[in-house]
């Protein structure tokens, strides 16, 4: 292997096509001779995910929910993200810590200051190498969602509003951090999506050879 492996996250407001490019790029990433292991938040380990049914089925507080979403998270960066990037596996991870800025802190209101120290305490110094954004408008994700089998979870079921100020949220996080985000337009076909989303894995592996 001629570099790091790198921890890549898949962010945007539910419906908004994150499995699909997550696929690709591991199938794209796998052809080309690398390791590597797609996962998912809240989730990941088996901890993480018998949290996920709970977060995913159960009303709760706000800080409830958003102390659930960091233990099963301190869980997953611990026992499954950090070893597969330390054994040269790249991570490809559906959600990450920016969805609880987004939805907790953006769409319930949660403090930010609290997240950030929650941030610290169960991740240190690690984040993610780049994220992918999926932007796309609630109502073309409702519209998605009403296609698709099967019901939806507590968090798909919150209003149009909400989900505005979860889309809102995330876009101030890649504004705030465009070293590290990658904006997509979630309408543009998967095809389009996919080569946006190559090209700009080629260029961060680039960047982070020169740092190293």
């Amino acid at each position: 292997m001629t570099h790091s492996p790198l921890f890549i996250t898949f962010e945007g407001i539910d419906g908004a096509g994150k499995s699909t490019q997550i696929e690709r790029l591991a199938k794209r990433l796998e052809e080309q001779g690398e390791s590597v292991l797609v996962t998912r938040e809240p989730g990941g380990t088996p901890v993480g995910e018998k949290i996920r049914g709970l977060l995913l089925a159960d009303d709760m507080t706000p800080k409830t929910e958003t102390l659930l979403f960091f233990a099963a998270r301190a869980e997953h960066a611990e026992t499954k993200i950090l070893p597969a990037l330390a054994s040269d596996t790249w991570v490809l991870s559906d959600r990450f810590t920016d969805a609880t800025y987004a939805y907790q802190v953006g769409g319930k209101g949660f403090s930010g200051s609290e997240v950030e120290a929650l941030e610290t305490w169960t991740l240190g110094a690690f984040r993610p190498d780049g994220t992918v954004l999926f932007d796309l408008s609630p109502e073309a994700a409702a519209a998605r969602r009403a296609a698709r089998s099967g019901g939806d979870d507590r968090f798909e079921r919150e209003s149009a509003e909400f989900f505005a100020r979860v889309r809102e949220a995330y876009l101030d996080r890649a504004q705030r951090n465009p070293e590290r985000f990658l904006i997509v337009n979630a309408e543009s076909s998967a095809d389009e999506i996919e080569r946006e989303i190559a090209e700009w894995v080629k260029s961060l592996v680039r960047r982070k050879g020169e740092e190293a």
